[in-house]
């Protein structure tokens, strides 16, 4: 058998890019100018992964502002801000190392998307000689654009979420269309929702349940053959090499997100300090079949928030370790989040971007010789079974 695998989505972008972004916000260069920026690194980006072996590849983000927002706005600093939104809007979420990432505010309806992931689909297909995936942001991110309390005069919360939901599924299906063979829904809030952050209001409302319904609202909206290639990926956040919810017990969020009606997931795991445990959480809880799709538990097995490089070596032992638990037909392999999903991380533990995306690098080929290692071990164990 072969163990199937693939990365999350974003790489860390060059210091290049990552000035360009800031000059843009300053007014120094042009949006043709920045775009250009974000092409030569996406190619180069597509290029390195390829090289890797990478099965299926992605631009490293390199297009978006943000996993989160890249439908809203051009830039974190809220340049390029659609219609409909302020730039004060909640927290997203508050780092243990004490940075925040923060949200648009919704001031009115209708809610649209004013870019489509689709749109960098169409770009990474023409140079690619892989396949291509795409990563979206899920709809239960993007429900806290509208205020947690009052609600908007002329826009109801019911009808901002059936639009949500109509973007949402529009946002996958576009990516489809324009070649992309996975979609993986980023659904990092998950965790975060059994946190109680006075700092951060809504992480204290038991909104998990809330979130998995609106995600289901649009899972649902796909057959089984087509949910087979969407995922959904969980991580405690991954952002300027720090995290936002890793104290929070991973079960309260394991024992309910197989309720995602997905076909596979994408589950942070390497960076866990009993990560024997969630291989059994993962296979006590995932379903053989989700109205008509088995689920896939890709297992994180690369730590993106260090410069330490696993071995290929330690990569097999944790997939023949999550295989007494995990099924192996329904065993995949990834990293434990993006490599960097905001555009502005200089990702101080590795003390520049561009040697993090050197490392990154190096940590998926690590991954790929692993799954390698892992799959012909597990078939001559099937062999002599």
């Amino acid at each position: 058998m072969s163990i199937p695998t693939e990365l999350v989505g974003s790489l860390p972008r060059p210091m290049k890019l990552q000035q360009a972004y800031a000059d843009h916000d300053e007014g120094k260069i042009t949006w043709e100018q920045l775009v250009a920026a974000q092409d030569e690194a996406a190619a180069d980006s597509i290029r390195r992964l390829e090289e890797t072996g990478e099965p299926i590849v992605t631009d490293g983000e390199q297009r978006e502002s943000s996993f989160a927002t890249y439908p809203l706005t051009h830039t974190l600093a809220g340049t390029g801000l659609g219609p409909n939104l302020a730039g004060d809007g909640q927290f997203f979420a508050i780092f243990d190392d004490g940075h925040h990432r923060q949200l648009p505010r919704l001031t009115g309806g209708p809610f649209r998307y004013q870019t489509y992931a689709s749109e960098f689909v169409e770009k990474n297909v023409k140079i690619a000689m892989h396949p291509v995936k795409q990563a979206v942001i899920a709809p239960s991110m993007l429900m806290l654009l509208y205020p947690l309390e009052e609600e908007i005069p002329g826009y109801s919360r019911d009808q901002f979420l059936s639009d949500l939901v109509d973007e949402c599924e529009k946002d996958i299906r576009k990516c489809f269309a324009a070649g992309a063979v996975r979609v993986s829904i980023d659904f990092t809030e998950g965790r975060l929702a059994n946190k109680n952050d006075s700092r951060n209001p809504w992480t204290g409302r038991n909104m998990l349940e809330d979130f998995i319904d609106l995600n289901n609202r649009v899972l649902n909206r796909f057959s089984a053959e087509e949910r087979k290639n969407i995922g959904i990926h969980t991580c405690p956040g991954g952002d300027c090499d720090s995290v936002h919810s890793k104290d929070v017990p991973y079960e309260l969020l394991l024992e309910h997100m197989f309720d995602l009606n997905a076909g596979y997931f994408l589950i942070q795991c390497k960076s866990e300090d009993d990560r024997e445990n969630v291989y059994k959480l993962c296979g006590k809880y995932s379903r053989a079949d989700a109205n008509g799709v088995p689920q896939v538990c890709f297992m994180g097995v690369i730590n993106p928030l260090t410069p330490d490089v696993e071995t290929a070596e330690e990569v097999r032992d944790e997939l023949l370790t999550a295989a007494k638990y995990i099924p192996a037909e329904r065993l995949g392999a990834t990293d434990d989040c993006g490599f960097s999903p905001f555009s502005r991380d200089v990702k101080p533990k590795h003390g520049s971007p561009d040697f993090a995306r050197d490392v990154a690098m190096q940590k998926i080929k690590a991954r790929l010789e692993g799954v390698r290692l892992a799959s012909a071990q597990l078939d001559t164990t099937l062999a002599h079974a």
